[in-house]
């Protein structure tokens, strides 16, 4: 079942390049090149990599730079910054790598660490390293040897503003306080499956940001045209089920589940056994290839399958990732079917696939942009992408019932969310009196506050689905997710709680204005809109409204969440649903006094209509969360008169 389902009308806008050569998110990089620190947010194959040899050849020639270097997290991720002849589409220079400033070849850590430390004393301008090298060596450095340098970091969702506990955090921090370096920080989902920010508050203020969303990239493409985002439950093991959801005819990746996750047999190789069962017969293993040659059980076809989870044979896998690399890029028949664990996610590159399939709940939102991004790049005969995530349904047998049912909605929402990044931006206006003038991509809403201040504005410009990641991987949202939580109280409560967590710089009316820019832009965009004659309405909670109509407080009133649940419900049989419906419904979520205060006028209200007090016991959800509150309510003012009555004791003594 696809949740989402996105077509684009391949402008060609975003692979088309100008007379320097650049293509257009790469313009938009260059046009913030003299910033001394840049934040590219841009999703994969969108040419970050070229982008960075724009600006970093620039500040070179033009800004007084001395020298670049350039550190990737894993190795096989620095060949996209191999030298390159830019010269020949126009641009002033070419990006040049000497063989011996290329870091990311095999060789041990400590002399890798020399050469480094040697480049930076030398001559030379350009070199590729990894991240833990960079790591190693900062340990021998002061922060002052950095100066003059412009220090590129690939996948910048790997640092972390906990910088007890991240050693590229720290160096970061330690290099932008103590010298004049110049940073280029690059990624393609910029949040972390931790939730902690990538970057403190009063860091990432420094950084410029460069923002090219997954909508540009897409609608501007040649032969893709539209992209499916879904799931697929199963009962019992995944190897009995697999079947159901590969589909021989496509290109594709299929990531089987972490050794440590329920979902794994924890026999990884019986698990590709298994697999390559379904698949057909075995024919040979190609020698220096490792390519697996099967025949197909229904055609007869042979499959040219690649296997990167047994890592027995560290030649063989080598060699296997060598000709993905090298011959399977660019030939569309080299390679049908890539096996992977840990591997073929960030930084891989096969033109050609269409099918992201994955076994398993994946906790991290990063690790889920990044195999979207396998699927999602522009290749001729290529004209739909799809990302499916074949998940196990709970089982009332099972002793983690709440935690099996949690992985589920939290991998339908992280569809959501791609649902939202996947769209078109909409600019959301205050509607005024006598205000009918309709705006091409704006949204005019009664009592909406518009960012007042710059630092709101950026967020919004820049942050708004970083921020919706955090607020969707908070522990609350189930509930919220399943409407036992009040959505006044998800939208009034919840998501400013979590806004002040991230953004402790923001006062109060900011919070307010960021809080309403997210659950309008959640609300609207998880909303169909129709257009009837020459009205448009748009569908919130079940019914459609006039979009002259919506207003901010018909939005509060409505859950950001639900949709995911609503999902899921239809997903599955009723007997699992019960099982869903039950867990939910019995996980104890502690009120905290702000939620209590605002629904208290809400338990007032129903007190005075029902003629009676909540009953804890009810089946109603929204009864029982308001006998909760009550029952909270009470308590605390249980401790407060037992503190007055302490306290006059003292004074009467």
């Amino acid at each position: 079942m696809n949740i989402v389902d996105v077509a684009y009308a391949q402008t060609g806008a975003s692979v088309n390049t100008d007379s320097l050569g650049m293509r257009e998110m790469q313009q938009r990089v260059f046009a913030k090149r003299v910033s001394q620190h840049l934040l590219i947010k841009a999703p994969p194959a969108s040419g970050k990599s070229r982008a960075l040899m724009f600006v970093a050849l620039d500040k070179l020639y033009n800004q007084g730079r001395k020298k670049v270097i350039v550190a990737v997290p894993e190795r096989s991720i620095g060949a996209s910054f191999s030298a390159m002849k830019l010269t020949a589409n126009g641009f002033f220079a070419d990006w040049e790598i000497k063989p011996e400033h290329n870091l990311c070849t095999p060789g041990s850590s400590a002399g890798k660490v020399d050469a480094l430390i040697d480049f930076l004393n030398g001559p030379d301008a350009t070199l590729v390293c990894t991240h833990a090298t960079l790591r190693f060596a900062f340990e021998r450095l002061t922060p002052d040897a950095f100066n003059g340098t412009v220090l590129a970091i690939d996948e910048f969702h790997h640092v972390s503003a906990d910088t007890e506990n991240s050693r590229l955090g720290a160096l970061l921090r330690d290099v932008m306080a103590g010298s004049d370096v110049h940073i280029v920080a690059m990624t393609g989902s910029y949040f972390r499956g931790d939730s902690v920010p990538v970057l403190a508050a009063h860091d990432e203020a420094k950084f410029t940001a460069v923002t090219f969303n997954y909508y540009d990239q897409l609608n501007g493409y040649q032969h893709l045209k539209s992209l499916g985002i879904g799931h697929h439950f199963y009962q019992g093991r995944y190897t009995e089920a697999i079947h159901e959801v590969l589909d021989l005819d496509k290109k594709t990746i299929l990531h089987i589940p972490n050794v440590n996750s329920g979902e794994s047999t924890k026999d990884k190789i019986e698990e590709v056994g298994f697999i390559i069962d379904t698949i057909g017969e075995v024919l040979d293993t190609e020698e220096g290839t490792g390519i697996i040659r099967i025949r197909r059980k229904d055609t007869g076809q042979v499959l040219r399958v690649a296997d990167l989870v047994d890592d027995t044979d560290q030649k063989k896998r080598a060699d296997t990732l060598h000709y993905l690399a090298t011959v399977a890029s660019k030939d569309r028949d080299a390679a049908d079917i890539i096996l992977a664990l840990g591997m073929a996610k960030e930084g891989f590159d096969w033109p050609f696939a269409e099918h992201a399939l994955t076994v398993g709940y994946r906790a991290s939102l990063t690790e889920i942009i990044q195999i979207i991004g396998r699927v999602t790049r522009d290749s001729p005969g290529k004209s739909h992408a799809q990302f499916t995530n074949l998940l196990a349904e709970p089982d009332a047998a099972q002793s983690e019932v709440t935690v099996s049912v949690n992985n589920m909605l939290k991998a339908i929402t992280a569809s959501l969310l791609m649902e939202q990044v996947l769209a078109p931006n909409l600019d959301f206006k205050t509607k005024r009196t006598g205000d009918d003038a309709a705006e091409p991509g704006t949204l005019k809403i009664k009592g909406f506050k518009e960012p007042s201040t710059e630092r709101v504005k950026q967020i919004v410009e820049t942050d708004l689905n970083d921020l919706k990641a955090n607020i969707l991987q908070d522990d609350s949202f189930a509930r919220a997710a399943a409407g036992h939580v009040d959505p006044e109280t998800t939208n009034k409560v919840l998501i400013p709680k979590i806004i002040r967590e991230r953004y402790p710089d923001l006062d109060e009316s900011q919070i307010e204005e960021l809080r309403q820019q997210v659950v309008v832009d959640s609300v609207i965009k998880n909303g169909e809109i129709r257009e009837v004659g020459d009205k448009r309405f748009v569908k919130m909670a079940e019914k459609f409204v006039n979009i002259d109509d919506v207003s901010i407080n018909l939005i509060d009133s409505v859950n950001p969440f639900q949709r995911a649940f609503e999902v899921m419900s239809k997903s599955v049989t009723p007997s699992v649903l019960r099982i869903i419906e039950g867990a939910i419904a019995a996980t104890r979520v502690d009120i905290s006094e702000e939620e209590a205060v605002a629904l208290w006028p809400k338990v007032q209200q129903w007190v005075k209509v029902n003629g009676r007090r909540p009953d804890r016991g009810s089946d109603d959800p929204t009864e029982k969360h308001y006998a909760e509150v009550l029952l909270f309510l009470q308590r605390r003012k249980q401790q407060r008169d037992a503190q007055q009555r302490v306290e006059s004791a003292e004074v009467a003594e």
